[in-house]
């Protein structure tokens, strides 16, 4: 999803995940060349080719979700950022640091460990002679699904970045009070190299979440009346009542649906359905560790219909266009959208900082790793 939120303009030189099946459909719709499909702890700096105008990390968020274990940057998936930070030093010594590093991941980063795992990345850039700073960028801003994620770019201190990149202060819409947090309780020897990267706003957001609902799915099927009638049956007062609200509108309104576990009035854990109908979807969740798969309902007046969210309209939601391949099994392509970034998040990344920066110090083609 970075590479087609890049764009045909750049040129992926070397691509790594150790997931097959994601290998797969990666090799369907960009080709296989590029890509390598192991642990990342196998793979050598002498197998990156040349010197990458930009080197992408999105690694494993398990272990700094909120809703993970806390291993943080020890633990087995997350700490994969370890031996991703050891080529990255590898290319500097072999004198091919890449020009940018960007990191994407979950905001739980920025509290993971107190702030201490931030403040490990932070001085990773600082040591490894990178200008950096981080940004939080909420994919509500360009597809109707709330999805706000944490962004940390480093420019290598040999490219000169050109005015108007970053600010003297932090924005609101971009720098939010946990990043601020995070920034303030990293040591300052570790943030001398700062900078407040701040992209224009984009404009406004033109596609709701209605708008995206596939009538006739492929890979699900719509609930029969008493399948509805049961997730009605664990909403709460309050969201009972936002259905009532729906019946009444003279149009279609569709909602998004987690179930969630909560105490209920007795003091016991009871599973609850959360809707909301603000047009813009929950944040996709992969399945695995026990999160629940995101429902849709859509309410015509009286009539009330419901059923799983369909592999293409999470794709939707990321921003990938309906001829992307898709895997055939519902759970995997779930997982794989689940898993990805925010397709027109990278093409604003990459519009407005990542490509004013190489275009300032080159005009050959780009490169990415």
């Amino acid at each position: 999803m970075v590479r087609a939120g890049l764009g045909t303009d750049w040129n992926c030189r070397f691509a790594n995940d150790f997931d097959h099946k994601k290998s797969g459909i990666y090799r369907r719709n960009w080709g296989g060349d590029a890509l390598k499909t192991a642990d990342i702890r196998a793979i050598s700096a002498d197998e990156l080719p040349g010197q990458a105008d930009l080197a992408w990390a999105s690694f494993p968020c398990q272990d700094l979700s909120l809703a993970g274990g806390g291993a943080g940057l020890k633990g087995d998936r997350s700490g994969t950022f370890w031996p991703f930070w050891s080529l990255m030093k590898d290319l500097v010594a072999d004198n091919r640091a890449p020009r940018i590093i960007a990191l994407e991941n979950v905001c739980g980063t920025l509290t993971s460990h107190g702030g201490k795992d931030f403040a490990a990345i932070c001085s990773t850039f600082q040591g490894s002679n990178y200008t950096f700073g981080a940004l939080v960028i909420d994919a509500a801003l360009f597809t109707p699904q709330s999805r706000p994620r944490l962004f940390i770019i480093g420019v290598h201190d040999d490219i000169e970045i050109p005015d108007g990149l970053a600010t003297d202060e932090p924005s609101s819409l971009w720098h939010p009070r946990g990043l601020l947090t995070a920034y303030e309780n990293t040591p300052e020897e570790h943030r001398r190299n700062w900078r407040w990267w701040s992209p224009p706003i984009p404009a406004a957001r033109n596609q709701s979440f209605a708008q995206i609902i596939e009538d006739d799915p492929r890979d699900v099927e719509w609930h029969t009346p008493a399948e509805t009638r049961a997730l009605l049956a664990k909403m709460s007062d309050i969201n009972l009542a936002k259905v009532e609200a729906a019946k009444k509108k003279r149009h279609r309104v569709v909602g998004a649906i987690y179930k969630r576990t909560r105490i209920g009035d007795d003091g016991f854990k009871v599973q609850r359905a959360e809707v909301r109908f603000d047009n813009v979807a929950g944040c996709l969740r992969t399945p695995a560790g026990g999160s629940s798969r995101q429902l849709i309902l859509v309410v015509e007046g009286q009539k009330v219909r419901s059923r799983l969210i369909s592999g293409r309209e999470t794709a939707r939601l990321m921003g990938l266009s309906d001829d992307y391949e898709l895997p055939a099994n519902y759970n995997e392509a779930y997982h794989l959208t689940g898993d990805g970034v925010v397709v027109p998040v990278v093409t604003h990344l990459a519009k407005h900082i990542f490509e004013p920066i190489i275009s300032a110090g080159t005009d050959r083609t780009r490169a990415a790793a």
